[in-house]
Order: structure tokens, then C-alpha cells, then sequence
């Protein structure tokens, strides 16, 4: 490949993780405007941050698996488009069932750019640049996570909640226009079509018990446990998902290829992401609930005050795919993992009401830096043990398990929070829409000591993850000079 062009497409990509992470920052501050304008409760503001959230995760997978049959960059295209157009209608949905329904199918443009954003850039680098690749792709994901609170909170006090939606307009017109400039939408290699047509019975089995399972993981936190809702999400879960596996160890053409997983590098490498990501997520959710709930910041202040988990990662992303193109992904990859136990640990050691903020900045910075040595050598170690031929699928699993691990983090940290703040309160805290207590002081106690809790049990996970990140290779030169193609 020309050497320009493989910056170029990398730049389209990149612009494609800066919406994403833009999307997330900037609504979250933008809700307790949301919530008027729109005169919904609580509950829905929280159902249009989290319907994204649902639907690009359940068909992250689906959008990969199909890139790898009719081409990954006609696939990333068609969601930057599809993307495009639901953020320009959002802008006009007057009411919030209307925006949760809007949100669901942003989720579908979402998951059909995340899919393929990190396979494209696997299609056009050779694997000694890679992570380097990969590192820039993840660095421009710390640039939406650092200026997405303050841009929302900018354009929603200047101009209203919709501008929040409609920022994404202009940047996804260029997007679109921009790709098929410097990519086009044919791709060099497409896997040949087997016999067997569709997995229907894959895709069917696949979004209802996946689908079943996010509604419990998030319905049952927000709302209830014992709702009857939890309990026929998690059944429909229970039931077809088995029935899914057997479906794809059969049809010929399968919507997940199984024997991915028999290679150690690619699921190794899969559960140390998914592990990261619910304890990275649970630092955020929790500190969320600190600064707004126990140091009375407001929603502007405590998304400026997170900043930190992200600064690490804009520093050390490229650095640490570079590190892994040179020596092998398992060295930075683990290390990283690491420094995240210290930094957690250091949050369960030392945050309460009085700690000094420059303590916890320093906490977080440690497990950002964690963070950004950890996930473009994992992502690159993932890629190249999936193979050419499987890496938009195996960009789907990486997706599909990271969010999925994000909806985790969810589940376990809220009974935590509940367990000591009123429910009402703690939605209104999360969505932005009360500042503080409002006077009771009795739940503090009771929610730092489940605040270091929850840190503590995230530093465990994180010590599984650097484990499981070890053992993906016994000898790092393997890691990098040999791939383990699926048959």
C-alpha cells in the first residue's frame, strides 16, 4: 500500500473514535437540559444514555461478521452515515420515547463504525506498525474523553441540549465524504461466501439473548432486581444463548467463528480487555457519584474533574503501540495492566471527603497511563492472531466484550451506591440533575466505604487481568512474529 495512504485512512478512522467518544461525554452533561426541555423523568433520561450503549452493543458483533462477507469499508461507511442522519433527527425529537427509539438506531451507526474501525486499520498497516496505529486511534479517544465534558456543557448552556446531537452533523458529513475519498467502498479482500446462505437461526438466537442479558445487567441496577423485566431478560438469555452456540458449531457459515477462541493469544487477550474495561468503567461511574453526590460538584465540574483517567492515555497510546511493534504486545500490555492495580489501589486507600483532589488526579493519571500502555498492544495482539480474514469479526468480539464489560462494571458498582443513597437521589446525582444529598449526611459514611469497596474489588480483577495477559504467550517474540490462524 502507498505509504500516504495508509495515514490517510487511518486519519478517517481516527475521526470515527473521536464521535464515539464525543457522543458519551458530551450528552451525560447535556441530560439535566434534556430532562426539561423534553419534560422527561429520570428513568428515560437514563434509557437515552444507556439505548446507545444496548444497541451498538448487540450488534457490534453482527456489523463485524457481516464486514468480513460484503466488505468492511462499505459496512464503515454506510454506519457513519446511517450515524449522521439519527444524530441530525435526534436534534428534533420532542419527546423522550421518540429519542430513546433514535438513540437505538445511533447505537446500530455506532456499531457498524466501531466494528471495522480497528479491521480497516489492521487491512491497511503491516503488523510491525500496527500498535503504533492503533496507539493514535486510542489517543484520539482520550481527545473526545478530555474535551467532551466542557464542549458539552459549552453547547448546551449556549445553545440548547440539541446541539448536542447536531454537533455530530457537519463532522459526519466530512466523515463520510472523507472515507469514500481515501478508502472507496470496495475492499481488496472479502472472505469467499460458503454454502449455507445466512445464520439466520445464529442471528435471531444471537440478538434476543444478548439483548435479553443487557436489559437485566442495566433494568435491574436503574430500576429493580426482582422486576419481572430482569427475570424474562435473563431467561431469554439462559435459553438461546446455548442454543446460539450450537448454531454456530453447525452452520457453515456462522455469524461467530468458535474456533477463534481456541487460539490462546486472541482470547487471552479478550478477557484482559473485558476485565479492563468493567474496573476503567467503574472508576468513572463511581467517581461520577463522588465529586457530584459527596463533594457537591455539578455535572460540568465532576466531567472536567475526570480528566485525568483519560490525559495518560492521549500521552502514552502511541508510545505503547510502538513498544509493542518493537518488542512484542505482552510486555506493555501486561505492564500497563499492572500500573492500573496501583493506581486503583491507591483510590481504595486514600479517597474521602477531605482527600485533596491532586491525590486523586495522581490515582487517576496512574491508571490512565495503565490504560494507554494496555489497549492499542492488546488491540494489536488481537488482530494479528485473528487473522486477515477474521479481523472484522474479531473487531466485533473485542467490541462487543468491551462494552459488555462496561454494562458489568454498571451492575456491580450501583447495588453498592444503592445500598447507601436513596435510589431516587442516586439517579437524580448520575443524571446530572441534583447536586449533592440535599442534606443528608448519614449516607456519606456508608458510601465511601462502598466506594472503596468497589475499588478494591476492581483491583482484583485488574490483577486476574494481568494474569490472563501474561499467559497469552510464553515467548514474546512468538507473540509477535507468528500469527495462529483459525482453520
Amino acid at each position: 500500500m502507498n505509504q500516504s495512504r495508509k495515514w490517510w485512512i487511518l486519519s478517517v478512522t481516527s475521526l470515527g473514535s473521536l464521535l464515539s467518544a464525543l457522543n458519551f461525554s458530551t450528552l451525560i452533561i447535556a441530560l439535566p437540559d434534556l430532562l426539561k426541555g423534553l419534560h422527561a423523568s429520570l428513568l428515560q433520561a437514563m434509557w437515552v444514555m444507556l439505548s446507545y450503549m444496548v444497541a451498538q452493543t448487540v450488534m457490534v458483533l453482527m456489523a463485524g461478521s457481516l464486514a468480513d462477507r460484503f466488505g468492511r469499508k462499505r459496512i464503515y461507511i454506510a454506519g457513519m452515515l446511517l450515524f449522521t442522519v439519527i444524530s441530525l433527527a435526534s436534534g428534533f425529537a420532542d419527546d423522550a420515547p421518540l429519542l430513546i427509539i433514535l438513540r437505538i438506531l445511533q447505537g446500530i451507526g455506532g456499531a457498524m463504525v466501531m466494528a471495522n474501525s480497528t479491521a480497516i486499520v489492521a487491512d491497511a498497516f503491516p503488523r510491525e506498525e500496527l500498535g503504533k496505529a492503533l496507539g493514535v486511534n486510542i489517543m484520539v479517544v482520550a481527545v473526545g474523553q478530555i474535551i467532551g465534558p466542557v464542549l458539552g456543557g459549552w453547547l448546551t448552556t449556549a445553545f440548547g441540549w440539541e446541539w448536542t446531537f447536531w454537533f455530530n452533523v457537519p463532522f459526519g458529513v466530512i466523515g463520510v465524504v472523507w472515507g469514500i475519498m481515501v478508502m472507496g467502498v470496495k475492499d481488496d479482500k472479502i472472505a469467499a461466501p460458503k454454502t449455507g446462505g445466512l445464520d439466520r437461526g445464529g442471528v435471531i438466537t444471537y440478538v434476543i439473548s444478548i439483548t435479553g442479558l443487557l436489559i437485566a445487567l442495566t433494568w435491574g441496577p436503574i430500576q429493580s432486581w426482582t422486576s419481572s423485566v430482569v427475570w424474562i431478560s435473563g431467561a431469554a438469555f439462559v435459553v438461546l444463548f446455548p442454543v446460539f452456540l450450537i448454531c454456530e458449531r453447525k452452520h457453515p457459515n456462522a455469524l461467530l467463528h468458535l474456533p477463534l477462541f481456541t487460539n490462546r493469544i486472541f482470547s487471552f487477550g479478550i478477557v484482559s480487555a473485558t476485565l479492563n474495561a468493567i474496573a476503567r468503567m467503574a472508576v468513572m461511574f463511581m467517581l461520577i457519584f463522588y465529586f457530584q453526590g459527596a463533594l457537591e460538584k455539578d455535572a460540568l465540574v465532576a466531567g472536567i474533574m475526570t480528566i485525568p483517567l483519560a490525559a495518560g492515555m492521549l500521552v502514552v497510546s502511541p508510545l505503547a503501540g510502538s513498544l509493542g511493534d518493537k518488542y512484542g504486545e505482552t510486555m506493555p500490555a501486561t505492564l500497563g495492566l499492572l500500573l492500573s492495580i496501583f493506581g486503583l489501589a491507591g483510590l481504595a486507600l486514600d479517597t474521602g471527603l477531605s482527600t485533596p483532589f491532586w491525590h486523586l488526579a495522581v490515582y487517576m493519571t496512574i491508571i490512565s497511563i495503565g490504560s494507554g500502555l494496555f489497549n492499542s498492544p492488546n488491540s494489536s495482539s488481537i488482530m494479528n492472531a485473528a487473522g486477515a480474514k477474521y479481523r472484522g469479526e474479531a473487531s466485533g468480539i473485542r467490541s462487543l466484550t468491551t462494552n459488555m464489560g462496561m454494562m458489568l462494571s454498571i451492575a456491580f458498582s450501583m447495588p453498592i451506591v444503592t445500598h447507601s443513597i436513596p435510589h431516587e437521589a442516586m439517579l437524580a446525582i448520575f443524571s446530572g440533575t441534583q447536586v449533592g444529598m440535599n442534606g443528608d449526611k448519614s449516607s456519606l459514611g456508608g458510601f465511601i466505604t462502598g466506594l472503596h469497596a468497589v475499588f478494591w474489588f476492581m483491583a482484583a480483577l485488574m490483577a486476574l487481568a494481568t494474569v490472563m495477559s501474561y499467559l497469552r504467550s510464553n515467548k514474546r517474540s512468538q507473540a509477535l512474529g507468528q500469527s495462529v490462524h483459525p482453520k
